[in-house]
């Protein structure tokens, strides 16, 4: 396809320091395609609502949408998909650590025939925390989930329109985009680079958010902790039983001096017993608590106004 509209999507939460430098490398890439830039302002408390309106004014490729608050990265992507007109969808962050100058790459495996081109991390400039968190997620995830996710990928990629279209009509209000993407089976292809360290700013997904997402994850796409849990309570009960069938045989059968009471074993059966109904029952409860934000039924975001889109 030569002639084709390229969207990029990109999702924005207090990146004052870092919209404009990233249209800055971005524009010079897409230039040369028909393309629009679509932003969406995750609730922002700076003045990246405001530099992107400057933007927008000078360029009028350039969409915005504004949320009423924070609702999360990934409805920010979602709201992003909904309102993209193009025949691909790039989405990528304002952080600069993923290079806009490997789009050209990406839409070239695209026009080779793949649907979705994602960007794989060959080497990263993040703290050791952060790599090592990043590598056991995706192995971790990938244990329990029954819909393998690429490893080392995050949200940097190129979809094609149905790609995007079937994102978008998703009816999940809870969305975990990277193990969609990968469970919709569509044709895929790879492109590496080395990510870099952030532009400006610190991160936004400090580690109980990065394990909220990942929570999301493995409930989105697998019932083995439930089995798990399952596994636990029938070995527990083993052990429970054949510790009964111990203390009768002791009480009964072995002579009297034998017998002392053992506080140490009951406060450890007691701790060892309890500890496993309340995992069970918290990974029990996680499943509830998705079923019951998706049985609400309540829209994933509020816009609250729109830039340059009909």
């Amino acid at each position: 396809m030569k002639n084709f509209l390229l969207t990029v999507v990109v999702p924005v939460h207090n990146e004052e320091d870092n919209v404009i430098p990233l249209l800055d490398r971005l524009v010079p890439v897409i230039g040369k395609y028909d393309y629009e830039i679509v932003f969406v302002d995750d609730g922002s408390t700076d003045q990246t609502l405001a530099k992107l309106k400057q933007a927008a004014k000078i360029n009028p490729r350039l969409r915005l949408l504004s949320f009423t608050r924070n609702f999360g990265h990934q409805n920010a992507l979602s709201c992003g998909y909904k309102h993209a007109q193009g025949n691909c969808v790039v989405t990528i962050d304002a952080d600069l650590q993923d290079p806009p100058e490997i789009i050209d790459k990406m839409i070239s495996k695209w026009q080779n025939g793949a649907d979705i081109v994602y960007a794989r991390r060959k080497k990263r400039e993040d703290g050791f925390f952060k790599r090592l968190t990043a590598y056991g997620f995706y192995r971790f995830i990938n244990f329990l989930s029954d819909t393998k996710i690429p490893t080392d990928i995050g949200d940097f990629r190129l979809q094609d329109k149905k790609v995007n279209r079937f994102l978008a009509e998703l009816p999940e209000h809870n969305k975990f985009l990277r193990g969609l993407v990968a469970w919709g089976g569509f044709r895929e292809a790879t492109v590496e680079f080395d990510r870099d360290r952030r532009h400006a700013g610190v991160t936004h997904y400090n580690f109980s958010k990065m394990l909220n997402f990942a929570l999301d994850g493995i409930i989105s796409f697998s019932t083995k902790p439930l089995r798990i849990a399952t596994y636990i309570g029938f070995w527990a009960s083993i052990f429970g039983f054949l510790g009964i069938l111990y203390a009768v045989y002791r009480r009964f059968f072995l002579p009297h001096d034998y017998w002392v009471t053992g506080w140490t074993a009951l406060f450890v059966a007691i701790l060892f017993l309890g500890g496993t109904q309340l995992i069970t029952i918290g990974i029990i409860g996680e499943y509830i608590g998705k079923i019951y934000r998706e049985v609400q039924n309540r829209p994933p975001y509020l816009l609250k106004e729109k830039v340059n889109i009909k």
